[in-house]
């Protein structure tokens, strides 16, 4: 279940922080609208790693669909392992 409060909360922040460990963040609200998300260091590194990952998936995804693809034949022919 999702801890979700009100950014008010913060008074008593060790309270709040308390709350969050890993995959259970804890959601501000403010003005009864969603805000902020407060997030365990590992959890965020992780999100961030995931993002980039994603980036470069994309990228790549480009690539061959703008370039072409490469047949495994071409991998292991750039790779020097069919010689």
């Amino acid at each position: 279940m999702p801890n979700i409060m009100p950014v008010s909360d913060l008074r008593n922040y060790n309270e709040v922080l308390h709350l969050v460990s890993e995959n259970e963040p804890v959601f501000l609200t403010k003005n009864g609208r969603g805000k902020y998300a407060i997030v365990d260091i590992d959890e965020y590194e992780r999100l961030i790693q995931t993002v980039k990952l994603l980036s470069e998936l994309k990228k790549g995804e480009q690539s061959g669909v703008e370039k072409g693809w490469l047949t495994m034949t071409d991998i292991e022919k750039e790779l020097g392992l069919n010689e």
